[in-house]
């Protein structure tokens, strides 16, 4: 049985899919409610159940919050196979290029669904 974190953070990647963006670590546990952890151990846990129980996911678009990813690994493939480009990082890295333009804003997104939740009240 999932847990309820990873629910949580099951639907937050299905967000991220439909936008095709990518979060980081710490907006991905704030946005579903708890504490990122330290280095994101919390939202890496939640993410085992995810791929585990929720394979169609796409778990590797929630990134370190400074975008760094292990060079070579299966999240840096899956990033690259879906178009976010990564430069050289320090030693066994890469990063996520220009990360900021990648990242999901959901405040933009609360505001045009706020927008659009009126014109169809009109």
């Amino acid at each position: 049985m999932a847990s309820t974190r990873a629910q949580e953070v099951a639907e937050i990647l299905w967000e991220l899919k439909r936008a095709d963006k990518i979060a980081t670590y710490s907006k991905v546990a704030e946005r579903a409610g708890f504490s990122a952890g330290s280095n994101g151990r919390t939202v890496l846990t939640a993410m085992k159940t995810v791929r585990r129980d929720w394979p169609h996911l796409q778990w590797w678009r929630a990134v370190s919050d400074d975008g760094v990813v292990e060079k070579g690994s299966e999240h840096a493939s899956k990033l690259t196979e879906s178009g976010f480009e990564l430069e050289d990082g320090k030693g066994d890295t890469v990063v996520v290029k220009d990360l900021d333009e990648q990242l999901m804003n959901w405040d933009e997104e609360t505001v045009a669904a706020e927008a659009g939740d009126e014109k169809s009240a009109e």
